[in-house]
């Protein structure tokens, strides 16, 4: 794995925990991505350059809010949850 990488994936563990349980939430969600993101992308593709990483991970996160359905949105995907989400407040204003 190249150096830059292995640099990320170690300074994803140095993530501030939220003490006060307000944005807990949101460091688990965030974790849980940048989990798969490592094991399902980065761990499995030699990446020659940043450029490289950049075009591989964002083909992944393409896949991962727009095709692939999460157990915990009822098997939406992310962008079916936040959209439709968005749908009735844009009908009330």
């Amino acid at each position: 794995m190249s150096r830059w990488i292995s640099n990320i994936c170690h300074d994803s563990d140095k993530l501030a925990i939220s003490m006060d349980g307000k944005g807990a939430w949101r460091q688990r969600v965030r974790r849980r991505l940048w989990r798969s993101i490592k094991y399902e992308e980065v761990y499995l593709h030699a990446y020659k350059t940043v450029s490289e990483a950049r075009v591989g991970i964002g083909r992944y996160l393409t896949l991962y809010n727009g095709r692939r359905p999460h157990s915990s949105l009822d098997r939406q995907t992310p962008d079916q949850a936040y959209f439709n989400a968005l749908t009735p407040m844009m009908v009330a204003a």
